[in-house]
């Protein structure tokens, strides 16, 4: 019995000759999901800087009020420690991190790295904020880990900075050869 690779399958991407409505939705799967974390992971950053409560080490809706009623739930408390140095600096820090994560996203632009970022601030915030929901799924920064995860896999292929960026290296090799 011998094997041999099928020639009728196509790749998944805007150059691989796709033919179809199932390659063209798996081309674009994943730009959805990048829409929805970017706008929200910008929409998040920008909410946070100009929230005029957010930015202060205490009071009402303050990031160190907020910090210190977590640190005794949280799941690392270290972590809520190190954040309660300096809350405005942690505070600033996460917020525009948000923003740079949801930019990156939305227009594609380093997307693995982005949707890296997006997980690290996703996972901080589900071990010390959203720790203590219960039951767990009622914490929402456990679901925005997960969906970055296919992000850090695959990137963004298709209507990307990242995919004009290959298109146009790869255009420049063919042209050398």
């Amino acid at each position: 019995m011998t094997h041999s690779m099928r020639s009728d399958t196509y790749p998944p991407y805007p150059d691989g000759g796709g033919r179809g409505w199932r390659d063209t939705a798996t081309r674009y799967a994943l730009l959805p999901l990048r829409i929805f974390l970017g706008v929200t992971f910008i929409y998040a950053g920008l909410d946070k800087l100009t929230d005029s409560a957010f930015m202060k080490d205490g009071g009402a809706g303050s990031i160190g009020d907020t910090m210190r009623a977590v640190r005794d739930s949280s799941a690392v408390p270290a972590l809520v420690d190190l954040a309660l140095k300096n809350p405005v600096g942690f505070g600033y820090a996460i917020a525009l991190g948000e923003l740079a994560v949801g930019i990156g996203a939305l227009v594609g632009l380093l997307t693995r790295l982005a949707a890296l970022g997006g997980a690290l601030i996703s996972l901080s915030l589900w071990l010390t904020v959203s720790w203590s929901a219960e039951p767990y799924y009622y914490g929402n920064d456990l679901p925005y880990l997960m969906a970055w995860i296919p992000l850090i896999l695959a990137g963004a292929s298709v209507l990307s900075l990242d995919a004009a960026w290959h298109r146009r290296r790869r255009e420049r090799a063919e042209g050398l050869t």
